[in-house]
């Protein structure tokens, strides 16, 4: 049960290129948005789709995978955990964000 303390399972589409970083240690990171989607009907009867945006982060192994094989577009099932962290920008700004931090992820649609 401790495993549902911090759990997110979120499918969707990649909105960009992922960001791949590799560090000085070899490590390598990769960055990118997905956005799911989320359809209801207004009180018109219109139909009515709200879509989301999740930052999402991968380390190691699954950033090489993802670094090998999405793109923009492509349609994936991701599994994680939410982080939070705050940096400050260069004019003094305190920001904050929220990640997901991606240890499992399927890949989609087809080719």
């Amino acid at each position: 049960m401790n495993t549902l303390r911090n759990k997110v399972q979120l499918i969707g589409n990649l909105g960009n290129n992922p960001e791949i970083i590799t560090l000085d240690s070899g490590k390598k990171l990769a960055k990118f948005s997905i956005a799911t989607n989320e359809s209801y009907k207004n009180s018109q009867g219109e139909k009515i789709t709200d879509t989301q945006w999740h930052n999402v982060v991968a380390w190691n192994k699954t950033a090489e995978i993802i670094e090998k094989y999405l793109e923009k577009g492509n349609e994936v099932a991701i599994e994680g955990k939410l982080t939070s962290r705050s940096y400050e920008t260069s004019e003094g700004e305190k920001r904050y964000i929220t990640e997901v931090v991606c240890n499992e992820l399927l890949m989609l649609g087809g080719k």
